[in-house]
């Protein structure tokens, strides 16, 4: 175990766009993805139990987020733009292999990056999100579960009715109700979303990846190649956003070893929420 703990800061430049990228610890590279809203803050736990386990622990701001740059057309924010920043984030750390975690939508970005940049990757952990192509297996609870996905859709509309009344219907849906300044994460998302296009780079990660159709698509449209690497897939029994069969059901879709657990009574924001049962977790896998 290292006596010290440190996560420093700096700002890469991967194609156009500069990615903020926070390091720690030292050894076998592990690469953490958050998801919507967040940011490299999410890990922080995480990223302590990893650095002190013996890993060097890489987490960028996903672009749009945090601290890294914003791109103005929602083109920008599709999904193989974002396993491209990934990969360049890990070129200029001259990091060659990685094992990969990534929460909501950072893991949907790991799924993809095992699939599609299989020799990058050791091991996968993906944290509340569910392989992409288990989407028409999970049914109608999913749909609904998902009915911001197409609300998000509306650019103005959008924006507009998640802050209103100091970010009320964020508090009630997203956080099960907190009150202001009840749960210093909370205020930290919002804080984050509040500035000046920050809240619409979050919404283009949902316009430019998903659209009504999703819901009706037969299977044929998300067929995908299978993950090879060991993967282990975690969800959380209190999670308001997604069911338990898009994560279970995952394990069809990899030829590498499946590991699943389920953490009890614990919501969607696993890293802050399930914090010690997820760093335990991780550091159990990736040892």
């Amino acid at each position: 175990m290292t006596a010290e703990f440190e996560v420093t800061e700096q700002r890469i430049k991967v194609g156009e766009l500069t990615l903020n990228v926070a390091e720690a610890g030292s050894g076998p590279p592990v690469v953490l993805l958050h998801g919507w809203p967040d940011s490299w803050h999410l890990w922080g736990p995480q990223m302590e139990a990893l650095a002190r386990s013996g890993h060097r622990v890489i987490a960028p701001d996903l672009r749009g987020f945090g601290e890294s740059d914003r791109p103005e057309d929602v083109e920008q924010y599709g999904l193989a733009h974002i396993v491209g920043d990934v990969a360049g984030v890990m070129d200029a750390l001259q990091v060659e292999r990685a094992d990969v975690v990534g929460h909501d939508w950072g893991a949907a970005v790991a799924w993809l990056f095992a699939t599609f940049v299989p020799d990058r990757v050791a091991r996968l952990v993906a944290v509340s999100v569910g392989h992409p192509g288990t989407w028409p297996e999970a049914g109608l609870a999913q749909r609904q579960l998902s009915w911001y996905m197409l609300w998000f859709q509306f650019p103005g509309v959008a924006e507009a009715g998640l802050a209103q009344d100091d970010w009320e219907l964020f508090r009630r849906w997203a956080d099960g109700g907190v009150g202001v300044d009840a749960d210093p994460y909370v205020e930290r998302q919002i804080a984050d979303l509040s500035r000046p296009g920050a809240l619409t780079a979050g919404f283009n990660w949902y316009r430019a990846n998903i659209e009504p159709a999703t819901f009706h698509r037969d299977r044929a449209a998300f067929e995908f190649p299978h993950v090879t690497c060991p993967t282990m897939g975690v969800w959380s029994s209190a999670d308001q956003l997604l069911t338990e069969a898009q994560m279970t059901g995952s394990s069809s879709l990899v030829d590498g070893t499946w590991r699943y657990e389920r953490i009890e009574g614990v919501g969607h924001w696993i890293p802050v929420q399930g914090a010690e049962q997820l760093s335990g977790l991780l550091v159990d896998f990736l040892r």
